[in-house]
C-alpha cells in the first residue's frame, strides 16, 4: 500500500468532509441522495453495470424474465449500492437508540444461544447489503464482537473506516497474518464476522444459481475442526434507513471424517440458504463482480441462418472452440438456434439497427431482434445465457453482435460480418479470398471452415458401408428415389466425384459434365477403379438426368446420390473417407475445401466465367498444390500418372490456425 498515495490523501480528506454534512442532514434525504448517486453510477459506470447485468440475468435464468425487468434489478442493485455507500457515513452515529428506531432483528436469539456453548460463533454473511452498518450494527448488540477482514487498497482510507469501527466498539482483524488472532477470539467466545463469498483461486466450487462459483471455505474448516457455530445472516433495506437483519440458527454442520468432501456438502448446503435471500432480495447482493469466473462449465450458442455450408462452418468453429475449452478443463454445452426473420425487410433493417448500436447499448433492450425476428425466435434467444456465440453468414452477424452485448458473451464470426466493423466481435474467421483485414482479432483462413478429420471420415464410412451392405436397414433401394447404393469394400480403390450447381456468376454446362463422365469412366476401366458420385442440391435437373443416366447401370459405380431426390447424411463424410481420388466441380469453396482437408487427391475441372474472387481462390489453392486445377479432357490422364507416382499430398492447415486463434479468445 502507498502511504503517499495523493489519490489516498484527497480521498482521505472528501471522505471526512461529506460525512461531516452527510450526518447533518435528515436520514431520508442523505438515502435520497444515495439513490441519485446510484442512478449516476447506473448511467456511467457502464463496465461494471454490464457485469452487474449479465450476472443477474444468469442467478434469475430460471424466470425468464425480459429485458427491461433485468435492466430494471439492476438499476435498483445501483440505488441500493449508493445508499449503503451514503450509510458509511452513519457509523458514528450508531447506538442504542438508533437500533431500536431503525433496525430490526429476526432470530437474534440464535446468536446468544450459540455462544452459551463456549466456542464462539461465526457470523457468516456475503457481500451484500451495508456491509460496514451491519458490521457496527453486530458490536453494538451486547455481545463481544471482532470482523476478519481485508484491509483496503488505500492506507489512509483504511484508517479512517477503522477509526468510525472503532468508535463504535467494532474490533477488526486483517486477514493478512490473522489467522492466529480470529482462532484466539473464537476461543474467548466472541462472534466472528466473516464472509462466504468470493473465494477466488483458493476458494472451492459450488453450484451457485445452477452455475458453479468459488466460496471461501475458511469459517466452514474453523467450525469442522473447532466445533464452533456458524450462524447465516442476511441484511435488507424495508425501506430509507429502517433494515431488517435475518439471523439464522446455527447452521448444522455435517461430518463424515472425509475433510474435503465435508468441505464440499456442508458448503452446498450453506449456498443454497443465501441463494434464497438473494434470489427474493436481489437488488441487495454484490453484483458488480465477475462471480462465476472461475465457473468450469461454458455454453455456446451457435446461431443458424439455415443454410447447410453456412451451418457446417459454424459448427467445425464450435468443435473446435468446445476442443480449447476442455484441454483448458473446461466442460461444454453446444445449442444451436435457428434465426428466421418476420420477413427480408426485417433481416436488412436488423443489420442497419445494429449498425447504430455500441458496446453496452444493447444491454437490456433487444428491441430490435424483439421487432425483425419471429416471435418464438426471440423466446428462445432470451431464455438462453451463452458464455460464447457463434455464426457464419452476414444475415446473422448483427444477432450474434447484439445478443453477445446483451450477454456479456465471447463473439466469433465465420465469413465477413456483412457491414457490420470486425472490431464489434471477438474473433472474426474470413477466407483469404473476401479480402480479410489484417487485425488482431481476424484470422485469415484458405479455404472454408468444415467437419472433416480422420476420426469424421473414419466414422462417416464405416456407417456408409453398413448400411449399403444392408440397404433394408436404412437405404430402400428403388429406382426414382434417386439413391444407387452397391456393396462398398474399403480395401478397393474408389475415385469419388463430387457435382456442384449453377450459381449466379456461371452454368455448370452439360457438355463438360460428359467429358467428365467419359474421362472417369476411362480411367475406372484403366486402374480397376470404382466410382462414387454425389450432386448437391443446386445441381441442375439436366445434370441430375445426365448423371443418373450414365451411372445408374454402370457397373463401377457403387454409389449414386442424387441429393435433391434422396440424400443421407452420410454422403460427403463417407464418400471422402472411402476414396482415394477426388474430382470436383469448381463451383462450391466450400466442396473444395472439404476435399483438400480430407488429405487426398483433389483434382478440380476448370470451368468458364467464374468471378474474380472464386478464380483467386482456384488458383491459390493449385499453387499451394493442394488441388490439380485441370481441363476436363486431361482427367484420366493425371488420375493415371497421381495413382502411379503418388506424390506428396499438400492440405491445408485453416483448422489448426483457427484453433489457435480460439484458444487465445476463451
Amino acid at each position: 500500500m502507498n502511504r503517499d498515495s495523493v489519490i489516498d490523501y484527497c480521498a482521505c480528506i472528501l471522505v471526512k468532509l461529506v460525512g461531516f454534512f452527510i450526518r447533518r442532514l435528515p436520514k431520508n434525504f442523505s438515502l435520497f441522495l444515495g439513490r441519485r448517486l446510484g442512478d449516476l453510477f447506473f448511467c456511467f459506470d457502464l463496465k461494471h453495470k454490464a457485469i452487474a447485468y449479465s450476472n443477474i440475468k444468469t442467478a434469475l435464468e430460471s424466470e425468464g424474465l425480459l429485458p427491461s425487468k433485468l435492466s430494471k434489478i439492476t438499476r435498483e442493485f445501483y440505488q441500493a449500492f449508493g445508499q449503503n455507500l451514503i450509510e458509511i457515513f452513519f457509523v458514528p452515529l450508531i447506538d442504542k437508540n438508533y437500533l431500536d428506531k431503525y433496525v430490526a432483528f429476526e432470530g437474534l436469539e440464535n446468536i446468544s444461544i450459540s455462544l452459551k456453548k463456549g466456542k464462539g460463533a461465526i457470523l457468516l454473511v456475503v457481500h451484500e447489503g451495508s456491509w460496514e452498518l451491519s458490521n457496527v450494527i453486530c458490536a453494538n448488540l451486547g455481545f463481544p464482537f471482532v470482523l476478519f477482514g481485508r484491509a483496503q487498497k488505500y492506507p489512509r482510507l483504511n484508517e479512517l473506516l477503522n477509526s468510525y469501527r472503532k468508535l463504535r466498539s467494532s474490533k477488526v482483524i486483517q486477514r493478512k497474518g490473522g489467522v492466529r488472532q480470529l482462532i484466539e477470539a473464537l476461543k474467548d467466545n466472541y462472534a466472528v464476522g466473516m464472509t462466504l463469498d468470493q473465494g477466488g483461486k483458493k476458494g472451492a466450487l459450488v453450484k451457485f444459481f445452477n452455475k458453479k462459483a468459488s466460496f471461501a471455505t475458511g469459517a466452514l474448516r474453523l467450525g469442522l475442526k473447532y466445533d464452533t457455530a456458524i450462524i447465516p445472516a442476511f441484511y435488507t433495506r424495508v425501506k430509507g434507513p429502517f433494515l431488517k437483519i435475518f439471523i439464522e440458527s446455527a447452521f448444522e454442520i455435517r461430518k463424515t471424517g472425509d475433510l474435503e468432501k465435508d468441505l464440499q456438502n456442508n458448503l452446498e448446503r450453506l449456498v443454497g440458504i443465501y441463494e434464497k435471500y438473494i434470489f427474493k432480495y436481489p437488488r441487495e447482493y454484490l453484483w458488480t463482480y465477475k462471480i462465476w469466473k472461475y465457473a468450469i462449465e461454458k455454453k455456446i450458442l451457435i446461431l443458424s441462418d439455415g443454410k447447410a455450408g453456412h451451418n457446417q462452418q459454424a459448427q467445425s468453429a464450435s468443435n473446435l472452440t468446445g476442443e480449447a475449452l476442455r484441454k483448458k478443463g473446461f466442460s461444454v454445452n453446444i445449442r444451436t438456434q435457428e434465426i428466421r426473420f418476420k420477413n427480408k425487410f426485417s433481416k436488412y433493417s436488423l443489420i442497419l439497427s445494429s449498425c447504430l448500436a455500441g458496446k453496452y447499448i444493447c444491454q437490456g433492450c433487444l428491441w430490435c431482434l424483439k421487432t425483425f425476428l419471429k416471435k418464438d425466435v426471440y423466446k428462445s434467444l432470451l431464455a438462453i445465457k451463452p458464455d460464447i456465440i457463434i455464426s457464419c453468414g452476414g444475415s446473422i452477424a448483427a444477432v450474434n453482435f447484439v445478443l453477445s452485448q446483451e450477454n456479456l458473451a465471447k463473439s466469433i464470426v465465420v465469413m465477413r460480418p456483412s457491414v457490420l466493423s470486425v472490431k464489434r466481435f471477438d474473433l472474426v474467421i474470413m477466407p483469404k479470398h473476401d479480402f480479410s483485414p489484417k487485425r488482431k482479432n481476424v484470422i485469415a483462413t484458405e479455404g472454408a471452415l468444415n467437419l472433416i478429420n480422420e476420426e469424421y471420415l473414419k466414422e462417416q464410412s464405416e456407417s456408409l458401408i453398413r448400411n449399403t451392405r444392408n440397404p433394408s436397414t436404412e437405404f430402400i433401394l428403388s429406382e426414382g428415389e434417386g439413391l444407387k447404393a452397391g456393396a462398398i469394400h474399403s480395401n478397393e480403390l474408389y475415385i469419388g466425384l463430387l457435382i456442384g450447381g449453377d450459381t449466379k456468376n456461371f452454368i455448370l454446362k452439360k457438355e463438360v459434365i460428359l467429358e467428365v463422365i467419359k474421362q472417369i469412366k476411362a480411367v475406372c476401366e484403366t486402374l480397376n477403379a470404382q466410382v462414387l458420385i454425389t450432386t448437391s442440391r443446386r445441381s441442375s435437373k439436366e445434370i441430375e438426368v445426365l448423371i443418373k443416366r450414365e451411372f445408374k447401370d454402370y457397373s463401377r459405380c457403387k454409389l449414386l446420390i442424387i441429393a435433391n431426390e434422396r440424400n443421407i447424411p452420410q454422403a460427403i463424410g463417407g464418400l471422402l473417407g472411402l476414396t482415394k481420388i477426388i474430382i470436383t466441380s469448381p463451383d462450391s469453396i466450400s466442396m473444395i475445401s472439404e476435399a483438400v482437408s480430407s488429405n487426398r487427391y483433389v483434382l478440380v475441372f476448370k470451368v468458364d466465367r467464374l468471378d474474380k474472387k472464386h478464380k483467386g481462390f482456384l488458383i491459390r489453392f493449385h499453387k499451394n498444390k493442394y488441388i490439380y486445377l485441370i481441363d476436363a479432357l486431361e482427367l484420366a490422364k493425371k488420375i493415371t500418372d497421381i495413382w502411379r507416382l503418388k506424390p506428396l499430398i499438400h492440405t491445408s492447415l485453416d483448422n489448426l490456425s483457427v484453433f489457435e486463434a480460439i484458444k487465445r479468445v476463451v
